[in-house]
């Protein structure tokens, strides 16, 4: 494959992609609904996989028929985000495969971005898990103007990289992130986690990091390039 077919960078997210943290956030989550009074629904928790921390508190709520006091939801996110990290301490187990294939990406050559709507402050606490030489830059969903699934987190990453975003792969667990990745115009390389995950021309499928090889990131960008042009 040429270089002008070989992708420019590799962006990750961060949560149900490299690391199992969902689980982790599906309790605080469910912890902070109780606090409020109230019990989180399963179809507000799955609406949640892949959100900033202003849509989860509005998704949260609305499903428990809360009025959006902006002073109640301010105390409901730091309650949240102490809980967090509370269960974050306690360490983060890695995705299957997503260790190995880091490494392997970072072998390749690739410069690579972490682009989360996790805050900083949890961000830094899950890098002294996954380890922050992998990355070249980081940008969490406090740092921009609007988190997934804007493209702005992603577009950030770009350029931030000095590249395109539309010469980069994302790698992507849950819808509202892989929309994310798509609207700034990468190529999504798609491992769901928790939710499925629609098809798009846009996307490439694939059931696990296990096994993730060079050629399989080169495949997935020249594939999502083809079929834009097709």
């Amino acid at each position: 494959m040429t270089a002008e077919h070989r992708p420019a960078a590799v962006l990750w997210d961060m949560d149900g992609t490299l690391v199992d943290s969902e689980k982790i956030w599906s309790i605080s989550l469910a912890d902070t609904a109780r606090w409020l009074g109230g019990e989180l629904s399963r179809a507000a928790r799955e609406d949640m996989i892949g959100s900033n921390m202003a849509r989860t508190l509005v998704i949260m709520f609305a499903d428990l028929g809360l009025d959006r006091d902006p002073a109640r939801m301010a105390q409901a996110e730091q309650w949240m985000n102490v809980r967090t990290s509370e269960l974050f301490a306690a360490g983060l187990e890695w995705r299957p495969g997503a260790l190995d294939a880091l490494r392997t990406v970072r072998a390749a050559g690739w410069p690579m971005a972490l682009v989360t709507n996790t805050e900083r402050a949890l961000t830094e606490m899950a890098l002294d898990s996954i380890g922050r030489e992998h990355f070249t830059v980081t940008v969490c969903g406090d740092e921009v103007p609007h988190g997934k699934p804007d493209p702005a987190p992603y577009l950030r990453a770009a350029d931030l990289l000095g590249v395109p975003a539309d010469q980069c792969v994302a790698v992507e667990d849950s819808p509202t992130g892989s929309t994310a990745a798509e609207r700034a115009g990468a190529a999504v390389l798609v491992v769901p986690c928790e939710v499925p995950v629609p098809t798009g021309p846009g996307r490439v499928h694939r059931r696990s990091l296990v096994g993730l090889t060079a050629d399989d990131v080169r495949d997935a960008y020249d594939q999502v390039r083809t079929d834009r042009v097709a």
